[in-house]
């Protein structure tokens, strides 16, 4: 049995490149003294949006996500090189040729009610994250069998190698494949955990003190144990606790929030508008800077399943309405710095990143012409049931350009706005518009979330498995094995460039462009994490 470390490949693209995004420059953090450590505080955040479902593998919405990350932990973590590093595994051996995997589990894990974290539970959870996951589902497709052989010991039995294995186990993307009890793993993926919320991960979930709508409370965990080597990255290595309580103060209104960063009533808002942005940076006690220097790709998804999106000319036909610019100057400001247009479905600087196929959007905007060209693809005159959100800023504003966009392309629009946690819910639903369904929504994508075809959820055609919007695209699908099975760098992004153009040609959604999203905080706060809200190694300074 030759021991395997998880590997740092020369041929897997690395993100380093992507460090010079513009924004960075623009939001340069000052620097903070380290001072030492003194007792752990509070912190308190104000989250994009409630958390509406608070079980992370029964939707893929990132503010779900961001609170699991607390609660719940991981076998493997994502470093700054997109490369997996064991986190709550100790390590792997492969055998066979790569055909039988072994992860054993570091020793002395707990979970939040005491008991012990055993192989039974990752195998259990791994099934139930594998049945939502883009590439949980390739994984367990190459998977002959997968058991515990032990309290300590995960077995791989594969049909064939599966070289992304570790990283998909690593995957940030939601849903992320964090480790509960056994008993909470075996529920139905597709019907939320509620109730009991068991985590693994340092903080704990203190369900007394949640207020829907208004607050989340998190506590830390004693019998967590954090790696003992290696250096946090992303969401890999050590997760100190360094915090007793953290609270999500769910603040709607722009100005509120602002308002409570200034006073010290907030520690922390994770989506200052572009104008709070403008008006924080001349305050001293504010610091602000990117986390996630791959950006944000914005799309709008359409239902597949329901007239008139059920039909991919009609959805083609709608690419010769968007100017990416009008979404993006909506959303951030018109600081050319902080967003991109003429963006395909990979984040532009990443490995897989092309300009294939994006001259449909291109050229003048002729409106008469892209009305015609939406009538003779078979649009009928359905009414086009637009679900907008309301009180998720960066969605709200993707929201209204979009039903404008589509009445100027000559849909019939009725445009809600929603509450973000009536949106989570309705899109999940599959009647027809008329029946309380929807036909066009909006979305955003963290650059790591479309990094290439293994991840990206909107590539998927695979049907009621799939994404919100539930498209058979069996094209798309065989492209995507492809490029599963593609072992070098040149044969992937070949690959990528011809899904690229499929993507564009089937249209299951509409790519609106990439923008960079500042953060902001108060000075003080040292430890803070790249490319995601995370709280572990979070500190406090002074104050």
């Amino acid at each position: 049995m030759t021991p395997t470390h998880t590997p740092k490949a020369a041929a897997r693209p690395t993100r380093r490149a992507l460090l010079a995004a513009p924004l960075l420059a623009a939001l340069a953090r000052p620097a903070l003294g380290q001072g030492t450590a003194g007792a752990a505080r509070v912190l308190r955040f104000i989250p994009r949006s409630d958390v509406a479902v608070l079980d992370p593998i029964a939707t893929t919405a990132h503010v779900t996500r961001n609170h699991a990350f607390l609660v719940w932990d991981t076998l493997y973590g994502l470093d700054a090189d997109a490369a997996p590093q064991p986190q709550m595994a100790e390590g792997h051996v492969a055998e066979e040729e790569g055909r039988r995997i072994l992860i054993r589990l570091r020793q002395g894990l707990l979970f939040h009610d005491g008991e012990p974290v055993r192989a039974r539970d990752a195998v259990a959870s791994i099934r139930r994250w594998a049945r939502r996951a883009s590439l949980g589902q390739a994984l367990m497709a190459a998977t002959e069998e997968l058991s515990a052989a032990d309290d300590r010991t995960i077995v791989f039995r594969l049909k064939r190698p599966f070289p992304r294995l570790f990283e998909a186990l690593a995957s940030p993307s939601p849903p992320a494949c964090f480790v509960m009890p056994e008993r909470l793993a075996r529920t139905d993926p597709g019907t939320p955990i509620r109730g009991e919320l068991v985590g693994s991960g340092p903080f704990r979930f203190v369900a007394g003190e949640r207020a829907a709508g208004s607050r989340l409370v998190y506590a830390r965990f004693e019998g967590y144990q954090p790696r003992a080597e290696g250096e946090a990255s992303w969401t890999a290595g050590p997760k100190r606790a360094h915090l007793d309580r953290v609270e999500w103060l769910v603040t709607p209104e722009p100005a509120a929030a602002a308002a409570a960063l200034r006073a010290g009533e907030a520690d922390w808002w994770e989506e200052p508008t572009a104008e709070a942005l403008a008006a924080l940076r001349r305050d001293r006690n504010i610091v602000q800077e990117s986390l996630d220097p791959t950006g944000v790709l914005a799309l709008a998804r359409f239902n597949a399943l329901h007239p008139p999106f059920d039909k991919a000319p009609v959805r083609r036909a709608l690419l010769a309405a968007i100017r990416q610019g009008e979404f993006m100057e909506a959303v951030i400001g018109a600081d050319r710095s902080l967003w991109r247009d003429e963006v395909g479905v990979f984040p532009p600087g990443s490995p897989m990143a092309s300009d294939e196929g994006l001259d449909v959007m291109e050229g003048r905007r002729d409106f008469d012409r892209i009305r015609r060209g939406v009538t003779e693809a078979g649009y009928a005159g359905e009414k086009v049931v637009v679900l907008g959100i309301a009180d998720v800023p960066p969605l709200a504003a993707l929201s209204r350009v979009g039903a404008e966009t589509l009445r100027r392309a000559g849909l019939e629009v009725e445009a809600l706005s929603l509450p973000w946690a009536e949106v989570v819910a309705r899109r999940t639903r599959r009647e027809p518009p008329a029946d309380g369904g929807w036909s066009i929504s909006f979305a955003t994508l963290a650059g790591l979330d479309a990094f290439h075809p293994g991840v990206h959820p909107g590539l998927r055609g695979n049907g009621a498995d799939g994404w919100f919007g539930w498209p058979t695209l069996p094209r798309l699908e065989a492209m995507r094995e492809a490029w599963l099975e593609a072992a070098e760098l040149p044969a992937q992004q070949r690959i990528a460039r011809d899904i690229q153009r499929a993507a564009l040609e089937e249209a299951p959604f509409l790519p609106l462009g990439q923008y960079f999203q500042g953060t902001a905080y108060r000075r003080g706060l040292t430890g803070m994490p790249k490319g995601l809200p995370a709280f572990w190694n979070v500190q406090r300074v002074n104050g």
